[in-house]
């Protein structure tokens, strides 16, 4: 029986694709694509370790040579929400809901990554914002934290949270305070004395209202007193005489039938008959 030729690789080609595989895996080790809001970090094996002293890889496609890492970071602003118990300034425990603005400082990469390592957020973000609340907090009652000082407060907690990470290479944008949850019983007696010092208020622009309108009701009244006053003083016989003549001449010129009798009223004032 014949035996069928086996299969043989061509002289040579062994080594062609031994040489093919390894260049496909150095290729895939040694490029690195970076999308938007992305940055690297080189970490050179041979050449010092984290490159400090070179601005980060940017975004897009890199090479870079395979014994090296570069380990990539998110640069857009991104958001931190902590949920923190903490205690007023009369010791009550108050709940507090704040969320932190932050990113890293695209520039300082490097060097965040040698000292803190990707998990900032938590050695530093994290602690420094609890840290910073606990601190504000324990300044005001749970009253000015519930009513009229939570601008005041969000603004603090930012500013001490700032001085804590701004030599951590982190940028803080902005902090909020989204919600504080006070213990029911003390969040009852708030809401009752606000609302009792609303009626307060409420009431004592009643007031001011009513002095306001008496006050001007008494300067008109003065005013026609004084008026009055004047009036009488400036007036004598003579100018009632006058004043009276005025008049009937002026009635004389009406075309109704009236006799008038210069003299005869008494006083020296005409006297008007009518026709009726």
């Amino acid at each position: 029986m014949a035996q069928q030729p086996q299969f043989q690789f061509p002289k040579g080609i062994l080594p062609i694709v031994f040489i093919g595989i390894i260049l496909l895996i150095f290729i895939s080790k040694s490029t690195v694509t970076l999308d938007a809001g992305e940055a690297g970090v080189l970490w050179k094996r041979f050449g010092g370790g984290v490159v400090t002293d070179q601005p980060p890889l940017g975004e897009g496609f890199h090479l870079v040579a395979p014994w090296n890492t570069v380990i990539v970071y998110e640069t857009r602003q991104q958001e931190l929400t902590e949920k923190m118990k903490v205690l007023s300034s009369n010791g009550l425990d108050i709940q507090l809901e704040a969320t932190a603005w932050y990113q890293p400082i695209t520039a300082e990469l490097g060097f965040l990554h040698q000292t803190k390592g990707t998990n900032y957020l938590d050695r530093v973000l994290k602690p420094a914002m609890r840290s910073a609340t606990r601190s504000v907090v324990g300044r005001y009652t749970p009253e000015q934290i519930y009513s009229s000082k939570r601008d005041a407060i969000q603004e603090e907690i930012f500013i001490e949270t700032q001085k804590i990470v701004e030599d951590q290479y982190i940028q803080l944008n902005d902090v909020l305070v989204r919600d504080v949850t006070l213990p029911g019983a003390i969040k009852d007696a708030i809401e009752r004395k606000l609302g009792q010092e609303q009626e307060s208020l409420e009431y004592e622009f009643r007031l001011q209202k009513a002095r306001k309108e008496a006050e001007k009701q008494r300067i008109e009244a003065q005013g026609k007193a004084d008026a009055n006053r004047i009036l009488s003083a400036s007036l004598n016989d003579w100018i009632l005489k006058d004043k009276g003549i005025e008049a009937t001449l002026q009635l004389s010129e009406s075309p109704n039938t009236k006799v008038i009798v210069v003299g005869g009223g008494g006083d020296g004032l005409p006297l008007i008959l009518g026709n009726n």
